[in-house]
C-alpha cells in the first residue's frame, strides 16, 4: 500500500473505509556545517558528532531519538502515495516529560475532521504535563485547538453523532500526582463538563455507549480495576463490573457486549467477554496457559489493610503452615506514582514456591486511592512513603509466623529508591536486592530521559536549593548502611541510568560493605524485558537471599 521513509503507527480507519489514518515521524535535520580538510589518503574521518539541541534527545527501549516531528498522514486503502495533515515543529499525541508513546486521535462520523491531542507550541520541549486537543479538517489540513485551559488533556473519542467529544485530563497544578478526570465538549470547544464527578481515580479505555448516552471506561481502585460508566447526565459515574481483578476495555458493539483483558492473582490475563447491559460475571474466553497452570499448586494473595488506610497483599508459601517462621521478601513497586494489584505475578508465585513469604505494599504515593493519597510524597520523596512499608512490615511480623532474622527488601525503579532508602535508615534487613535505583537526585536530573519530572519534586533547582535534592538522596545515607547488597541494572538504562547504581556500589564497596553489581547486558530500565533475564533477576535475588540465610537453594 505504501512505500514510507519511516515507521507508521496508530493506524485507522476512516469511518467510510476509502482511507486509512497514521502517525509517522517527520525528519527535521539541524545540520551544523564545518570546513574539514579532506582525509588522508587511504583514511577515513570519525563519524560526525551526534548533534543534539533540545532538552528531550533520547528515550529509555529508543535509544537517542531522531531528528523530527511525528504527524499524521492518510493514505486511500487501495493504496497510493500518503497526504501529510499535520505539519511544523510539533508533535502530534500527548507527551509526559517528551517522551514518545501512543497518538490519541478520532475520526467524526462523517469522516470530515479528525481530533488530536498534541502541543502545538514552539516551547513543547520544555512544556510539562500540558497538552492541548486539536480538530484538523481531513480535506485541506487547516488545524485548530478545541481546548484552551493550560492542562494535560488527552485521548479524544468522538461521540456517535459526531457533535462532542470526550477526553481525559487534568488542569495545570503544582502536584506530582493528580487522577485525570474524564470531560466532555462540544466539537467547537464550548460545554465543557466533568463526568467522572467525585470518583477522583484515573479513567482509561474510554469508549461511548452506541447510544450516546455517556462513556464506558476502565479505573484502578484499591489494587484492582473494573468497568465504570458515566452518563452524559452527568448524574455522575457508577460501577458496571466488581470483584477483585483486573478488567480493562478494548471494544464494544450496539448490543453493548464488551471485549477486554481479564486477570487476577491466580490466572494470568485472557480475553474476556463483559455484558454491559445486565452486568454480571464476566465470561473469559481463552485459557492460554492451562497446560502449565494446571500442573501447578498457587499461591494465593490476602488483603492487608494498616496505619493511614494503607492496602497490601501478602502472599503466603502454597504448603504454608502457620506454626512456622519464614523468610519475608518486602518487595517494592516503582513509579513512583504506581499501584501494585491483584493481577497475576510470575515474580510472587515464584518466590512464594521457594518457601518465601512475599509483601507486597501500596504506600501514600501510590495510585488507585485518591489524588490526596497519591500526591503524599510531593517535594517529599522518599519520606511518608517509608514509614507506611515499614508499619506495613511491622503489621506483618505480628501475625507471628515470620523469622525477623531473614527479611529482605527488594524493588526496582521507585522500588530501587526506596529500597537503597530503607537500607540507609534501617538495619533490619539481611540482604538487600537494590534494582534500577535513583541515589543521586543532582546528577540524575542531567542523566535521565524525564528531567522535567526530577525537576518538578524539588521546590527549586539544586543549583538555588541543593539540601533537598541532598536531603532525598539515598547516596547520603549510604555511611549507615550495613546490609549485604545486591545492586542490579540494565546497561541500556536511560531513565535511572547505570550511573546512579555504579555511584552506590562505589560508595558502598569503599566502606567496605558487602555488594556485587549486575549490569544486565541489553536491557534497558528493568532487568526483565527479555525472557533470559526476567528468569536471571529473580534466580540471582533468591540466591543472594540464600547466601544471606534464606531459603533453600532458588529452583
Amino acid at each position: 500500500m505504501t512505500h514510507l521513509t519511516d515507521g507508521p503507527s496508530q493506524l485507522q480507519w476512516s469511518p467510510d473505509g476509502r482511507q486509512l489514518s497514521f502517525a509517522m515521524l517527520v525528519r527535521h535535520a539541524s545540520p551544523w556545517a564545518i570546513s574539514m580538510p579532506p582525509a588522508p589518503e587511504g583514511a577515513k574521518w570519525t563519524p560526525t558528532p551526534r548533534l543534539v539541541d533540545r532538552l528531550h534527545y533520547r528515550q529509555d527501549r529508543r535509544g537517542y531519538m531522531e531528528d523530527g516531528y511525528l504527524h499524521l498522514f492518510v493514505v486511500p486503502a487501495e493504496g497510493g502515495t500518503p497526504r501529510q495533515l499535520t505539519s511544523g515543529d510539533w508533535n502530534v499525541g500527548a507527551r509526559f516529560d517528551g517522551l514518545a508513546g501512543g497518538v490519541g486521535y478520532d475520526w467524526t462520523p462523517d469522516g470530515k475532521t479528525i481530533v488530536v491531542d498534541g502541543l502545538k507550541d514552539p516551547q513543547a520541549d520544555h512544556a510539562y504535563r500540558h497538552s492541548q486537543l486539536y480538530a484538523v479538517d481531513v480535506a485541506s489540513g487547516a488545524i485548530r485547538a478545541i481546548t484552551s485551559r493550560p492542562g494535560t488533556w488527552s485521548g479524544p473519542v468522538i461521540s456517535p453523532d459526531g457533535r462532542s467529544v470526550a477526553f481525559t485530563g487534568l488542569d495545570s497544578a503544582s502536584v506530582s500526582y493528580h487522577a485525570a478526570d474524564l470531560y466532555v465538549m462540544g466539537l467547537d470547544g464550548s460545554g465543557l463538563r466533568k463526568l467522572s464527578g467525585d470518583l477522583d481515580r484515573d479513567a482509561a479505555g474510554v469508549r461511548w455507549a452506541p447510544d450516546g448516552s455517556g462513556l464506558y471506561f476502565a479505573a484502578d481502585d484499591r489494587g484492582a480495576r473494573n468497568i465504570w460508566f458515566a452518563p452524559v447526565s452527568g448524574s455522575g459515574p457508577r460501577q458496571v463490573t466488581t470483584g477483585a481483578q483486573m478488567l480493562s476495555l478494548s471494544s464494544l458493539d450496539k448490543n453493548l457486549n464488551a471485549v477486554g483483558v481479564r486477570s487476577d492473582f491466580t490466572h494470568p490475563p485472557d480475553i474476556a467477554r463483559i455484558g454491559l447491559r445486565r452486568p454480571g460475571p464476566v465470561t473469559t474466553l481463552t485459557d492460554v496457559n492451562a497446560d502449565v497452570l494446571s500442573r501447578m499448586h498457587l499461591a494465593t494473595a490476602e488483603e492487608v489493610w494498616y496505619g493511614a488506610r494503607v492496602q497490601g497483599r501478602m502472599v503466603k508459601p502454597p504448603a504454608f503452615d502457620p506454626t512456622k517462621q519464614y523468610p519475608l521478601i518486602l518487595e517494592i513497586h516503582g513509579g513512583p506514582h504506581g499501584m501494585y494489584s491483584v493481577g497475576f505475578s510470575y515474580m510472587f508465585q515464584n518466590f512464594a514456591a521457594n518457601g518465601y513469604v512475599v509483601l507486597y505494599l501500596n504506600p501514600r504515593g501510590s495510585t488507585g486511592y485518591g489524588s490526596t493519597f497519591g500526591n503524599a510524597i510531593y517535594h517529599a520523596y522518599p519520606s511518608v512513603d517509608y514509614d507506611d512499608l515499614m508499619a506495613g512490615v511491622d503489621t506483618v511480623i505480628g501475625r507471628g509466623f515470620v523469622d525477623t532474622t531473614r527479611m529482605y527488601v527488594s524493588g526496582c525503579s521507585g522500588g530501587g529508591v526506596l529500597s537503597s532508602w530503607v537500607i540507609g535508615h534501617t538495619q533490619r534487613f539481611a540482604a538487600a536486592a537494590v534494582r534500577c535505583p535513583v541515589i543521586d537526585w543532582i546528577s540524575m536530573a542531567g542523566e535521565t530521559d524525564i528531567p522535567l519530572f526530577t525537576y518538578n519534586f524539588f521546590d527549586a533547582p539544586f543549583w538555588e536549593k541543593p539540601e533537598q535534592w541532598l536531603k532525598q538522596s539515598s547516596l547520603m545515607y549510604v555511611g549507615h548502611v550495613t546490609t549485604p547488597t545486591l545492586l542490579m541494572t540494565g546497561d541500556l538504562d536511560m531513565r535511572t541510568p547505570i550511573p546512579q547504581t555504579e555511584e552506590f556500589y562505589s560508595a558502598l564497596k569503599y566502606r567496605g560493605i558487602e555488594t556485587v553489581m549486575l549490569r544486565f547486558n541489553g536491557e534497558y530500565h528493568g532487568t526483565g524485558s527479555k525472557p533470559t533475564n526476567f528468569m536471571r533477576t529473580q534466580l540471582y535475588m533468591m540466591s543472594w537471599f540464600q547466601q544471606h540465610g534464606g531459603g533453600a537453594s532458588a529452583a
